[in-house]
């Protein structure tokens, strides 16, 4: 959008349940010191499956922040998607007295790239074992993609703009755009984001057949993009929701603001086409600038989609260079995912969380487990690096071929 727009979009609320913490304390901390939780998959029924490295959300006890009626019918993504939701809205401030009292001045928008695959799986092993009788109602809801959209929406009681992108990785970065459309029709606020469990025995066998997953078996060494060793991608659990606002209602209930949502852009290159998603990923970038009304030369960092499959990671790099020119040299590349895994449409909304922080921190949080980089990268490896940053950029590709691109700004950000 631009930053000329009346009703532009910002943070002010994010929650977070991640596998390298639940809460955004707890995932900044991990994120800053470069901690990496990659580990052997422990989930029941994947144990003899040739996908041995995940990262898993462990200590996250729903029943702590969702009520049982809710858990009974939802997925175990729901519930990541409730809990983060939960979090945000409380870290937001934002109550129905802030919006007229009106259920129609938030919505909510998530995105999902494979849905509730443990609930469906068990609800299908009760149909085959034991027979119809033995399935439960709920099984015609809790599976489907959109199901974490309208969990929250209920339980928030919001009748505002509702939606759902069913994409692959890179719908995470487009729920954003939605949630702009959203406000800049004259809704209020939207809950937006997108978190993902993909790690039950039938979503993991689904995924075998991605040559882009990485099937080693060392933690330390299953996701390096960027490097000579990469060797594809690890899947994870978990995601982020958060709350943006329009602007000026925003600033004027005196909420904290954490960012703003200054541009975005999305194109369509082809399922595993690498090597056109260089100039695919490279049009989105120039696009979301555009659509920011800024320069290449005023990006401060880049959070990077990292595949870590080779032909990927150069299109990425060349992208980036094509875009930025020049000042891609100068400009620190990350990838906080290497220490957590990707966790598809969550993955680019955790990264998203990632900018803003970094961004109120002042610090651009490192890649970990990378050591080596075999292209030409500014990338940000072993420890966090100080810097002054006011302009994010957000990649993201999915393998079904999308490419997306958002530009986020410091909270001190105003229109000119």
């Amino acid at each position: 959008m631009s930053p000329q727009h009346k009703r532009r979009s910002v943070v002010t609320g994010i929650g977070v349940i991640a596998p390298n913490g639940v809460g955004t304390d707890a995932f900044w901390k991990a994120t800053r010191e470069g901690v990496s939780i990659l580990d052997r998959v422990t989930r029941e029924g994947c144990e003899d499956l040739p996908l041995r490295i995940a990262g898993e959300v462990r200590g996250f006890d729903p029943a702590l922040l969702i009520e049982e009626r809710f858990l009974v019918q939802t997925d175990r993504f729901t519930h990541f998607a409730m809990a983060a939701a939960n979090l945000a809205l409380e870290d937001s401030e934002l109550h129905r007295a802030d919006h007229g009292g009106s259920p129609f001045a938030v919505g909510v928008v998530t995105a999902a790239g494979s849905g509730g695959g443990e609930f469906g799986q068990r609800e299908l092993q009760r149909l085959w074992g034991k027979g119809s009788t033995y399935v439960g109602p709920y099984q015609s809801i809790a599976w489907f993609y959109a199901a974490s959209t309208g969990q929250v929406s209920i339980r928030g009681g919001f009748k505002g703009p509702c939606g759902v992108v069913c994409s692959d990785e890179a719908g995470g970065l487009d729920a954003f755009a939605h949630a702009g459309r959203i406000i800049r029709n004259g809704t209020q606020a939207v809950v937006v984001g997108s978190a993902e469990a993909p790690l039950a025995p039938y979503s993991m066998v689904c995924q075998l057949g991605y040559n882009d997953l990485s099937r080693a078996g060392d933690p330390a060494r299953a996701y390096l993009p960027f490097t000579a060793d990469a060797c594809g991608f690890v899947p994870a659990e978990g995601g982020a929701m958060l709350v943006v606002e329009e602007e000026s209602l925003a600033r004027g209930r005196g909420a904290r603001v954490r960012g703003v949502v200054a541009g975005h852009a999305a194109t369509f290159t082809g399922a595993s086409r690498w090597e056109q998603s260089r100039e695919g990923l490279a049009q989105a970038i120039r696009l979301a600038l555009d659509n920011a009304g800024l320069a290449p030369e005023d990006v401060d960092v880049v959070f990077a989609d990292a595949l870590g499959v080779p032909e990927a990671d150069r299109a990425e790099a060349l992208a980036i260079a094509d875009v930025l020119g020049a000042h891609a040299r100068r400009v620190p590349v990350t990838a906080p995912k290497t220490g957590i895994g990707r966790a598809y449409c969550g993955a680019p909304v955790l990264d998203s969380v990632a900018a803003v922080l970094a961004m109120e921190h002042g610090v651009v949080p490192p890649t970990p487990n990378v050591v080596e980089v075999c292209h030409d990268l500014d990338l940000v490896t072993g420890v966090a690096r100080v810097a002054e940053l006011r302009t994010a950029l957000v990649l993201s590709r999915g393998l079904m071929g999308s490419n997306s691109a958002l530009v986020l700004r410091h909270a001190d950000d105003t229109p000119d």
